[in-house]
């Protein structure tokens, strides 16, 4: 299943590249070089975030951008090279909302195939209830869980992930959660 645009010229040299089995006894089709026979991986890509809290209230962020424009979302993002998931999920953090926070522990790490991504959400506390929220965010807001609008809720990695926190908060005991959504 090829969820992107495929991979056209060589990264290296600039070639057109073939579709085919690689050589080297790989069992998927990549994109290899005929020019200087490099071959192509397309990996998913990592989402980062944080379940930031403050008693028993999470941060929201409204989404100003595409997709799912007004919906409420975890802060997150795609994750740059040269930074680890922690720190993707701290600037994300500070980007969308504005921020203050206290990395905690890994919380959920949710596979996403049909879409190609991976997303990993840590659990954060927030040091202030003080946002400035980025362009990207309409409105950043504190909810207890019985007043999240679950049903603008914008991605079901997000509710998924909201879902465990606040049972396992009830718990009194956090764990990590992996799942996948197909």
């Amino acid at each position: 299943m090829n969820l992107r645009s495929p991979i056209k010229h060589c990264r290296n040299c600039g070639a057109a590249v073939v579709y085919r089995l690689p050589d080297d006894g790989d069992t998927h089709e990549r994109a290899v070089c005929p020019a200087c026979d490099t071959i192509h991986y397309e990996n998913p890509l990592n989402v980062v975030g944080t379940v930031p809290w403050l008693g028993d209230r999470v941060l929201l962020c409204k989404r100003n951008i595409e997709p799912r424009w007004g919906k409420w979302t975890l802060p997150a993002g795609f994750m740059e090279l040269g930074e680890t998931t922690a720190e993707g999920a701290a600037r994300e953090t500070h980007e969308e909302a504005g921020a203050q926070i206290e990395l905690e522990g890994l919380f959920t790490v949710l596979s996403v195939p049909r879409v190609g991504q991976v997303h990993l959400f840590y659990r954060a506390r927030l040091l202030s209830d003080v946002f400035d929220p980025g362009f990207e965010t309409i409105e950043a807001r504190l909810f207890t869980e019985a007043e999240i609008p679950w049903e603008e809720i914008a991605f079901r990695t997000v509710k998924e992930t909201l879902e465990r926190f606040f049972a396992d908060r009830a718990r009194g005991q956090f764990g990590v959660h992996a799942l996948d959504i197909v």
